[in-house]
């Protein structure tokens, strides 16, 4: 396939899945059902958080994660007492149990004493360096800063160690991405699309490997930027519009097809 063809399949594999139609099925769901910002953070957090494995156990587990939190996760992070965080102690989705629920929501917590919201510290650590990447580490660094059981870490994943941190860029993505489709909020006005990373999972991996896109065969760090500045080639403003592309073709067994 030459460089054209590329592009009108990256094309119209965009124009197929970044739709209104593709949220329901999705993570992104879950913010979705909330107009505040504070809430679709939180909420888009904890569902990001947990985003592996089969979609619809996710948004199923995700929205669980809400309930818990009685459908009003900002309020609860900042306000919820002793008590009603020990109710998250019965929350479990494979291998994120409810302390590591308990010990995340506190986290939150201390982020928006400091800072105000996820939001706020994202954008001012990125005026700060002008790179996600150094976002990635200092994210996970503050989150971490507080007290907490060492086995909630696994479920975060550490730029500095070289992992893919394909579920934070799926969070970033969400929140910095704006266009007239309505799949992505764009509520982070401060970073350029253009600074973010792909968000590198097996679908999307498979799709890039298999296009061209990437020739590293550890989905890790190197393969998310290796990835990610093919995309930038085709589109330098906003190369993370075409997860929309090779996420939906690797679920929809594109591959298998052609």
């Amino acid at each position: 396939m030459d460089r054209d063809d590329l592009r009108d399949l990256l094309e119209r594999l965009h124009d197929k899945y970044n739709r209104p139609e593709f949220i329901e099925a999705d993570p992104i769901s879950v913010p979705h059902r909330f107009s505040s910002r504070d809430d679709r953070e939180i909420a888009g957090f904890f569902a990001a958080t947990i985003a592996w494995g089969n979609r619809k156990a996710i948004v199923k587990s995700a929205n669980r994660m809400v309930e818990y939190m009685d459908n009003a996760p900002a309020d609860f992070v900042v306000n919820a007492s002793d008590r009603e965080l020990e109710r998250l102690a019965t929350y479990v989705h494979r291998t994120f149990n409810g302390r590591d629920f308990m010990d995340f929501v506190r986290a939150m917590r201390a982020m928006y004493a400091r800072f105000g919201g996820i939001g706020n510290f994202v954008e001012r650590r990125y005026a700060v360096h002008g790179d996600m990447a150094a976002v990635l580490s200092d994210f996970r660094r503050e989150f971490f800063a507080c007290d907490h059981d060492a086995h909630c870490e696994k479920h975060f994943s550490s730029i500095d160690k070289g992992a893919a941190c394909k579920r934070l860029n799926m969070y970033f993505r969400w929140f910095v991405r704006r266009d007239e489709r309505g799949v992505d909020f764009g509520e982070w006005t401060s970073i350029p699309m253009s600074a973010l990373y792909l968000p590198l999972d097996v679908h999307t991996g498979n799709m890039g490997r298999a296009l061209g896109l990437l020739k590293r065969r550890q989905s890790d760090w190197k393969a998310t930027v290796e990835i990610t500045e093919a995309l930038r080639g085709f589109d330098p403003s906003d190369p993370v519009r075409y997860d929309f592309s090779l996420f939906g073709a690797g679920i929809d067994g594109f591959l298998k097809e052609n």
